[in-house]
């Protein structure tokens, strides 16, 4: 009987399934038992037990979640109150910041680390965001606080895409409007992963032709960052942003800024992807060394 009991919900998909059984094959030399597919979608809280799939949470000894494209509000508010019973990766706060794109950076910024300048506003204050929209030359960059995979992205760059964009936050749900100064840069981007405080990979995304969204689901491609390691600026940078929001896993992204001359973080993910198996074929073969730093870090947390 293992010593340790783990609870775990990994994406399936784009490799997923062979990513999760290298896991729980680690794991088991390391006398730690996974109980796997807890989607905290179907759990159930009855008096102090939260129930997943005839599982007591409470029982285990570290709950592991890594599933970005499913997660439902339900699941998350179950996440928040069982992060307060026992340790979960990534750990709730973290977490929840990382998925707000004006948290994410309102923190980055009181730790003195560069982002794109940003304006948050009411929606009853049109004329704070015309202030800035003039300020910035007429360059911004709309952008969902929560939203992920550059959906809802929006360049705003003249004055009809403008009274569109208060047009449209009028009907949204949302009470605020957060917007970013527009960066020139080269239209690539540094995705930096990080675990337990150490670097693991770093690759480059590039934006189609006539885009300037660098994400694989605005259309995309992957390319490789030999010349990143350990050492270079752009990992110091992510690292220290990976301390700032707290998070144990992250990826985070950043950018060029050819007219101010440095690196500018634009995200910090708290689910970032491994590489699939295409990637992998192109040369992205950084999941093993990844897979054996979160099996390092587990092991480290259960036994405390």
């Amino acid at each position: 009987m293992a010593k340790y009991k783990v609870g775990m919900w990994l994406y399936s998909n784009g490799g997923g399934v062979e990513i999760q059984k290298k896991l729980i094959k680690k794991l088991k030399k390391r006398d730690i038992k996974v109980i796997r597919d807890l989607n905290l979608r179907q759990g159930v809280v009855s008096g102090k037990n939260i129930i997943c799939n005839g599982q007591v949470m409470e029982d285990l000894d570290l709950f592991f979640s890594y599933n970005a494209g499913e997660q439902t509000k339900y699941q998350v508010y179950i996440y928040q109150a069982l992060d307060k019973v026992i340790p979960i990766i990534n750990n709730y706060d973290a977490f929840t910041m990382s998925e707000d794109k004006f948290q994410t950076s309102y923190i980055l910024s009181q730790h003195g680390i560069k982002t794109a300048g940003y304006k948050l506003c009411h929606r009853d204050d049109p004329h704070i965001l015309e202030e800035t929209f003039k300020e910035w030359n007429k360059k911004m960059v709309y952008k969902p606080t929560d939203g992920w995979g550059g959906v809802g992205l929006a360049k705003i760059e003249d004055d009809s895409a403008f009274d569109m964009l208060k047009s449209f936050s009028n009907q949204g749900r949302d009470r605020h409007i957060f917007v970013e100064q527009f960066i020139k840069y080269d239209n690539t981007d540094y995705r930096v992963d990080i675990v337990d405080g150490k670097f693991i990979a770093c690759y480059g995304r590039k934006a189609p032709k006539n885009d300037w969204k660098t994400n694989i689901t605005s259309g995309g491609t992957i390319m490789l960052r030999k010349e990143i390691n350990e050492n270079s600026e752009v990992v110091k940078i992510a690292q220290k942003a990976t301390k700032a929001v707290g998070l144990e896993i992250a990826g985070v992204d950043l950018i060029y800024d050819k007219k101010n001359k440095q690196f500018v973080v634009l995200e910090v993910n708290g689910i970032p992807a491994f590489a699939t198996p295409q990637q992998e074929k192109m040369g992205l073969n950084f999941n093993d060394k990844k897979i054996d730093a979160i099996v390092e870090m587990i092991a480290r947390k259960v036994k405390k």
